[in-house]
């Protein structure tokens, strides 16, 4: 029998990583070698949400979409002409709505800058299937964990499921150097209370981080870079161990941590 594959959360920072020489991206590039291989990915990334319900990509050749203004030229070249994931998505919204969830099927999404920068660095070959789930507009962490939850089974399968966001996102507090200067307090606080509550197991903590982790609404002015990081989290189960396979910060106060969660 296959083995479960990990799950996985990437703070995936700025689409630079893709053509700048910076220690997130060298680590990802990395990565990808040393994970087993997918029969499929399902990434749940930031910049997708959608109203009232998810909704999966259905889409068989999906488009490199730049979804983000003023930066070089080439990266706005590069494409990442992989497969789409149809069976995979597919199966992903049979699970959801067994779960009690509506879902949409986009036949035409493609793979935004979420998606396909951390997946080009990891999988430069784009030969493995991808299709993306949304997250939920306005959708709370417990609902975002609980779409996780749903798609544990794909792992029996050997689909990877990547969260892809930030472990802090404000973009108003951001230095204009990539690597530097030393994090801000407040988001070292942050970063190290998510790193504990995930290494206690403490779900119920984590899913009420609003309230409960240190300057959680400075590090996260609105939520949509952290909720991947609670379907990548329900995806992993109850007896996960969660690595912080990399640890690091860019432009001051954006961490740039990674986990993986396996089974224990």
């Amino acid at each position: 029998m296959m083995p479960d594959n990990p799950t996985l959360f990437i703070s995936h920072g700025s689409p630079l990583i893709a053509v700048e020489d910076r220690p997130s991206g060298r680590f990802l590039a990395q990565w990808g070698a040393r994970l087993p291989r997918p029969s499929a990915i399902l990434v749940v990334s930031a910049h997708w949400q959608t109203n009232s319900q998810p909704a999966v990509s259905l889409t068989p050749m999906p488009e490199t979409i730049h979804d983000f203004y003023g930066f070089p030229d080439p990266l706005y070249d590069l494409a990442y002409p992989t497969p789409g994931a149809v069976n995979c998505a597919s199966e992903a919204a049979r699970l959801l709505e067994a779960a009690g969830f509506g879902v949409t099927r986009d036949p035409s999404r493609g793979l935004d800058h979420g998606a396909w920068v951390p997946l080009a660095l990891m999988y430069p070959d784009a030969d493995l299937p991808v299709a993306q789930l949304s997250l939920i507009h306005n959708g709370r962490a417990a609902d975002h964990y609980r779409l996780g939850t749903a798609l544990q089974p794909l792992r029996k399968a050997g689909v990877l499921i990547v969260g892809s966001g930030a472990l802090t996102h404000n973009l108003h507090e951001l230095s204009s150097a990539a690597v530097g200067p030393p994090a801000p307090a407040w988001a070292a606080a942050f970063a190290e209370w998510i790193a504990q509550k995930l290494a206690e197991r403490d779900i119920p903590a984590l899913l009420d981080y609003r309230r409960a982790a240190p300057h959680a609404a400075r590090a996260h002015p609105t939520e949509e870079h952290l909720m991947p990081l609670f379907v990548a989290l329900g995806a992993a189960g109850r007896d996960f161990v969660a690595e912080r396979a990399f640890q690091g910060y860019e432009h001051g106060a954006l961490a740039m941590d990674d986990y993986l969660f396996h089974d224990a």
